[in-house]
């Protein structure tokens, strides 16, 4: 007698539904949904303009993704697209709750650890380094997958250039007073307060204050103007707030908690915001080049970030900043869309 799992496996959806093949991960933590197939093809010419293309086309698609009931609140995801340079493996478009971001390294992290271990780069499966090269919005980048026993132990990624745009100015946020702050550019630009200000400890218990006191942080340095980017004004604007503050175990650098998008929280220590936190070490010489740091997440998990070289992005000086974390699989699915469902592009609940 045929089973249950055997009925399901040979079960076709009609023909006028959406199918879109997914990978599930998380890094340190945070989730990422990796679109292998389904998504519609995109011109461009470039991943920026790709970017461009999908927010004005397909943003419906993204909700449907990201948002319930297929996702929820905190979803993250990664599209997977062609290359635009010579030497690159695969593109990616990052995306959430709000829109498109422009660089990710949790998911960098994710997207390179699925790629070997589904086999789908040259490298995959064999011990030693695998070398993943990756065109996002930001910029190209290059990860390394140290693998062990044919699985992904880590990935580390020399990340684009970071670099620090303001040092220690003061806003008024509104219900709290004056707040001092940095803005830096690690991928994405972030506002950087010390959790100390706020009496937070920075754990999951402080969860929805962080969000409250994120977003309101994050609207006082807007409202002073959006960071520039002197390269690519597509990237001209600030992704989120970090509230940093001391370390839970002995030994580790700081702990990091950023908030992004419409309110989301990430669970890993924020890759992006980890390169642009060395980026403003280094600016204020508290960390050279070679100079490792481990730093925390709200959940206690960890990124490894160390300064790699020097450089400068238009008239600031800036870092390339390397790094490393792990993900894990967590699951494999066909996310089916059908035209019919007054739900289609899905809804968020908080």
């Amino acid at each position: 007698m045929e089973s249950w799992a055997e009925r399901v496996g040979a079960w076709i959806p009609p023909a006028t539904w959406g199918r879109v093949r997914a990978v599930d991960a998380h890094t340190a933590g945070e989730p990422l949904r990796v679109i292998l197939g389904g998504f519609p093809e995109l011109s461009g010419g470039s991943i920026l303009a790709a970017r461009r293309e999908a927010r004005a086309l397909h943003d419906g698609l993204r909700r449907a993704l990201m948002w319930e009931p297929r996702g929820h609140a905190d979803m993250y995801g990664c599209i997977v697209v062609p290359p635009v340079s010579v030497d690159a493996d695969f593109g990616v478009l990052f995306t959430h709750n709000e829109g498109f971001s422009t660089m990710c390294g949790h998911g960098v992290i994710g997207v390179a650890t699925v790629a070997v271990e589904l086999g789908l780069v040259a490298g995959a499966g064999e011990d030693g380094d695998a070398r993943i090269r990756i065109d996002t919005p930001a910029g190209p980048v290059e990860a390394r997958a140290r693998v062990e026993d044919g699985r992904v132990r880590s990935v580390a990624f020399a990340n684009v250039p970071s670099f620090a745009v303001a040092l220690d100015r003061e806003v008024d946020v509104p219900g709290v007073g004056a707040v001092r702050y940095d803005v830096a550019y690690g991928g994405a630009f972030y506002a950087f307060v010390d959790a100390r200000a706020f009496g937070l400890s920075l754990v999951p218990a402080e969860h929805r204050r962080i969000i409250e006191l994120g977003r309101a942080v994050k609207a006082a340095v807007v409202g002073r103007g959006e960071p520039v980017h002197p390269e690519a004004p597509d990237l001209s604007f600030l992704y989120g707030t970090i509230f940093v503050g001391a370390p839970h175990v002995e030994g580790h650098h700081s702990r990091n908690v950023c908030v992004f998008a419409d309110g989301e929280v990430d669970r890993s220590p924020t890759g992006t915001g980890v390169s642009a936190r060395l980026a403003l070490h280094h600016a204020r010489h508290e960390v050279g080049v070679g100079t490792e740091i481990v730093v925390e997440s709200i959940l206690g998990t960890t990124f490894r970030g160390r300064v790699l070289d020097t450089t400068s992005v238009g008239p600031h000086a800036a870092v390339i900043p390397e790094v490393e974390g792990s993900a894990y699989i967590t699951g494999r699915s066909e996310l089916l869309l059908d035209p019919g469902d007054p739900l289609l592009e899905g809804f968020l609940l908080r």
